[in-house]
């Protein structure tokens, strides 16, 4: 189950040098982890989980696998993308592809780094990528709803309840608002998707500030937290320079370089964790003298599809799942020491599986 999330920004405004820390803190975890690749803009990177050491430490495992989540660089956009200006029909279609946009906004004044708009000003900034966004959407709709129109007015019913969901998305585009703001029930949720609307996207704003802002943020990025509040999204502070220093050290040297710029982990490892939540994303564990693994689901995955995440069998044949809090697994030193406290429960098909549920599956071949 592949996870992508998508880099965007204007053109100096350092995405480019946080994408390649990304990259390179991967290969630094490949040395680690069998399943880190990277592609030239592509970059795989393991999701930051204390839990994984404490599981391991009790299972008494050989290997540790961590999670994982995909970013992708995507090509610089410049005002005016939506019709095609600079990469900008290259930049509309990556988009398209990934699940969630981690929008890295200036937050910092450097006169050897030319600002495209002339001035620094991150809100704005936001502004000029989600309009170009919201342009896009707004044509593609456009051309669709006239045909859509027709079918509705013969009497076709899909296309009568796809026509007023397109309709909601329009009224709100038209006013300047994205679509992800669109009111939508959750079985309507496949059919909004099926759009293919950029705006509809969830985004992290992250907000790229100088090396002494790095642990405290500045005024900028401030303001791009308050409105990432009115918007019901995220925002995280990082610097992308500090990031790059980091991330070429070897790991015996980066907590003392961690403590010299007033941080207590690599602003990095904040960004994976929050483009994880973003996707509305948990992590449930499989613990044992082999390894002890991480595994990821969507937020509300019950414990059959969970089970498939692993290998479709288990799905297929689900009878049931020994599961054990992580709280429980650890405080009673294990598996055992969960079962003989009764920690250990026996679920079914519909328990819908927590964050952090170390699992074991029982299924028929």
């Amino acid at each position: 189950m592949g996870f992508k999330c998508g880099i965007v920004g204007l053109p100096n405004v350092g995405k480019s040098t946080l994408f390649n820390a990304l990259t390179q803190t991967a290969a630094a975890q490949a040395a680690n982890y069998p399943f880190c690749t990277i592609e030239p803009n592509v970059g795989e990177v393991a999701v930051p989980d204390p839990r994984l050491d404490e599981l391991a430490r009790h299972g008494k495992s050989a290997q540790i696998i961590p999670t994982r989540l995909t970013f992708v660089d995507i090509a610089g956009l410049v005002r005016g993308a939506s019709k095609g200006e600079g990469l900008g029909n290259q930049f509309l279609a990556n988009i398209r592809e990934v699940d969630a946009i981690a929008h890295v906004v200036r937050c910092f004044e450097d006169d050897d780094v030319t600002h495209v708009e002339g001035k620094i000003d991150p809100v704005a900034d936001i502004e000029t990528i989600e309009t170009e966004l919201m342009l896009a959407d707004l044509d593609s709709l456009e051309k669709r709803v006239v045909a859509l129109e027709k079918k509705a007015k013969g009497g076709d019913k899909d296309s009568k309840e796809l026509l007023d969901l397109m309709m909601r998305a329009l009224v709100l585009l038209r006013e300047g608002k994205p679509a992800r703001l669109v009111e939508r029930r959750p079985e309507e949720e496949k059919a909004f998707a099926g759009l293919g609307l950029l705006s509809s996207k969830p985004v992290l704003y992250v907000c790229n500030v100088e090396e002494g802002s790095a642990a405290t943020g500045n005024s900028a990025s401030a303001k791009v937290a308050q409105r990432a509040k009115e918007e019901g999204e995220r925002s995280v502070v990082i610097s992308a320079k500090i990031e790059s220093e980091i991330a070429v050290l070897p790991l015996d040297e980066r907590k003392d370089y961690l403590d010299a710029v007033g941080l207590t982990e690599p602003g990095l490892d904040r960004l994976i964790r929050e483009g994880y939540a973003l996707l509305g994303l948990i992590t449930y564990f499989t613990v044992g003298p082999k390894e002890t693994r991480a595994w990821t689901i969507t937020a509300g995955t019950k414990a059959p599809a969970a089970a498939g995440v692993i290998h479709t069998d288990f799905e297929k044949g689900f009878i049931r799942a020994e599961t054990i809090a992580y709280a429980d697994f650890v405080a009673h030193g294990g598996e055992a020491g969960a079962r003989e406290a009764g920690k250990l429960r026996l679920e079914g098909k519909d328990y819908v599986v927590a964050d952090g549920d170390v699992m074991h599956f029982r299924f028929a071949n």
